[in-house]
């Protein structure tokens, strides 16, 4: 039984208001494509909400859920949510994550802190920050989508 703790800070600059990035976090449609990658989704995003994302491992059909719980929302600034991660019925992780943003060079500074707490090796700190950087970059792909691109499904050519 083991236990390990991380904390990490992820920067990203996008093309976009800080009122368009906080609505690409907040519209489920918009969310479910650059966060839940071919999972079931389900997205209540107000303080006291739940987000939920079903996925399953390659190979062996084990079902990954990433549940959170919406704490604190200041519309086109701060989001706070408390987080756990499960592999089948076994817990792997909890954290707590801060996402800020701030207008920056005409378009919004997004850092996301993260502080989590990995159990007994099911996943690892590593892991989790290149997979959150990936959708990070998945986010910025969805804020260059054109209108119709988003109506439609496309992704940006």
């Amino acid at each position: 039984m083991t236990v390990t703790h991380a904390t990490f800070t992820l920067e990203r600059t996008y093309p976009a208001t800080p009122a368009g990035v906080f609505a690409a976090w907040a519209d489920p449609a918009a969310k479910a494509r650059w966060f839940a990658a071919g999972g079931e989704h389900e997205l209540d995003f107000r303080v006291g909400g739940r987000e939920i994302n079903r996925a399953y491992a390659d190979g062996d059909g084990t079902s990954l859920i990433f549940e959170s719980w919406y704490r604190d929302i200041v519309a086109d600034s701060r989001i706070v949510y408390t987080s756990s991660l499960y592999g089948g019925d076994e817990l792997a992780t909890v954290s707590l994550t801060t996402v800020e943003l701030a207008p920056a060079d005409g378009g919004t500074l997004l850092t996301l802190t993260e502080q989590a707490t990995f159990l007994d090796g099911r996943e690892d700190p590593g892991w989790r920050r290149q997979g959150t950087g990936d959708w990070l970059d998945a986010l910025g792909a969805e804020l260059r989508r054109g209108p119709r691109e988003r109506a439609t499904g496309e992704r940006p050519s």
